[in-house]
């Protein structure tokens, strides 16, 4: 498939970030910018943060018990 330049301007962070989470995924910084452009037009994106909205709203009591637990256990001290 032919390929395009594209010339973006983006923060030294965020082009960092951007490679890092590429080099995660084992691909180049232009595949990682065209998987996230074709997930966000698909809705995957979208689709897997309100999947972990819902496991959240539906579990988040539970995470809440353990870090009480956590917090109150004998010894335990903040860092």
């Amino acid at each position: 498939m032919a390929k395009t330049q594209l010339g973006v301007r983006v923060d030294p962070e965020v082009k960092k970030l951007a490679q890092a989470r590429a080099k995660d995924r084992g691909l180049d910084l232009g595949d990682y910018i065209a998987r996230l452009v074709r997930e966000d037009a698909d809705g995957l994106r979208q689709r897997g943060l309100d999947a972990a909205r819902r496991f959240l709203d539906e579990h988040q009591q539970l995470f809440d018990e353990a870090e009480d637990a956590d917090r109150n256990a004998p010894g335990a001290h903040a860092a």
